[in-house]
């Protein structure tokens, strides 16, 4: 395997071991600097060029992206999936996870654990929103920030209104999320990849400090997880699409909570902790891999026209509950059905014996009119909405005002000689 890592500091720990392990298994291995690349796009030909040379051929990336540099970096990742070259984290899901608020609200929609988490602008909207997470102490986080920098612990209510305004006043977003006391300066990094957590540290804070980060002198301690947190953190990453993560999980009283997760994640901590090899599971699992770039499936999928990828609820009282899914006869509709979605867990190319329940979602790629028979009503939308005139109320009149001294400046007149016109 020819890979290429992505990396503008090719000596730190994390850089050295994935090259050190790649040269063990006996692959062909450069670190290439992320910055040093020049993007070059024609119709039908996406290129790239590294250092005013064109790029030979590489069997899989392995980004190594900074915050600092997510910008062009993603950029340069995107570059590598449009040359079908496989990508062990896309350019979207390392843009998702970078951003706080956008992982977090992506990852609201799934039944995985997160603490209460707030984001507001309005000075107004401040203490209300305090309020709704939980009331002080809360934990205020800037939308990008690593290491713990950008992280704050407000004990009161009239602190954290304070900080949270001084920030926005300096162009910085926030968010306001719920403390988990019962985690007491402790967190838990697992380190995932593919569908499985690879090796798990606990980090624990010292003295006065509530931030467990390494970097903010945490200790840590090996642990192994058991199935929940697992599952949990497996759950994060791949729903924001990433293969290779480290998600930073909250021990509370309801369960995991996820805090964070990351798209390059440090390996020099984990790998000093467990004393496992990281690198070399990371290696491996791409070689496994680089048969399969990364697609945009939804795109793919709905090329033919009339079809496409629809999910289909199975409601309280649908006619589909208690049949299979043979017995449902959406084959015979042009209907594949792709996942299954059943509480917390998803199953993959479900069996055309398997029962259909109430509460089930269904992931399918089909004829999309049938399928808009089959959605709802209250979460239908129409595909085609036909547009109308404007109608003659006030706001709309201004319009109308605007358009008929355009027309009356701009329309010549009889008496116009041809060279005005």
């Amino acid at each position: 395997m020819k890979l290429a890592i992505l990396s503008c500091n090719r000596h730190c720990y994390s850089t050295r071991r994935l090259r050190e392990a790649a040269q063990q298994r006996g692959d062909m291995v450069k670190v290439l600097n992320t910055m040093k690349f020049a993007i070059d796009l024609d119709q039908g030909k996406p290129d790239l060029y590294f250092r005013q040379k064109h790029l030979s051929q590489y069997d899989a990336v392995l980004p190594r992206i900074g915050a600092s540099i997510t910008y062009y970096g993603t950029a340069v990742v995107r570059q590598f999936e449009q040359m079908d070259v496989f990508c062990t984290n896309s350019s979207a899901s390392i843009s998702n996870s970078r951003d706080k608020l956008r992982s977090l609200q992506i990852l609201s929609r799934h039944s995985v654990g997160i603490p209460k988490t707030t984001f507001v602008r309005d000075k107004k909207d401040v203490l209300p929103a305090i309020e709704r997470v939980g009331g002080a102490p809360v934990v205020i986080k800037l939308i990008e920030g690593t290491q713990g920098i950008g992280v704050i612990l407000a004990n009161t209510l009239s602190t954290a209104a304070g900080i949270v305004e001084l920030l926005q006043s300096q162009k910085q977003s926030v968010l306001i999320q719920k403390f988990v006391k019962e985690s007491k300066g402790r967190d838990i990094r697992a380190f995932v990849v593919g569908d499985r957590v690879v090796g798990a540290m606990r980090r624990v804070a010292q003295g006065q400090e509530f931030r467990s980060n390494v970097h903010r002198g945490g200790i840590t301690e090996p642990v192994q997880l058991d199935d929940l947190y697992t599952e949990t953190a497996v759950r994060a990453a791949q729903i924001l699409g990433l293969r290779v993560a480290g998600v930073d999980l909250l021990e509370g009283k309801d369960g995991p909570q996820i805090m964070e997760v990351n798209s390059s994640p440090g390996l020099e901590g984990i790998e000093k902790c467990t004393q496992l090899d990281i690198a070399g599971s990371i290696i491996d699992y791409i070689a496994a891999q680089v048969n399969f770039p990364e697609i945009d499936l939804r795109q793919r999928l709905t090329v033919s026209s009339g079809y496409g990828v629809a999910e289909i609820h199975i409601p309280e009282g649908s006619e589909y509950i208690g049949k299979t899914i043979n017995d449902s006869q959406l084959r015979d509709k042009d209907i594949v059905v792709l996942t299954l979605h059943r509480n917390a867990k998803v199953i993959p190319n479900p069996k055309s014996g398997r029962e259909l329940l109430a509460g089930d979602r269904l992931l399918c790629f089909g004829k999309l009119e049938l399928m808009r028979d089959m959605t709802p009503k209250k979460v239908r939308r129409k595909r085609q909405p036909k547009i109308k005139n404007l109608p003659d109320l006030p706001v709309a009149d201004e319009v109308y005002q605007e358009a008929g001294t355009v027309d009356s400046v701009s329309v010549p007149t009889e008496t116009t000689t041809e060279e005005q016109k």
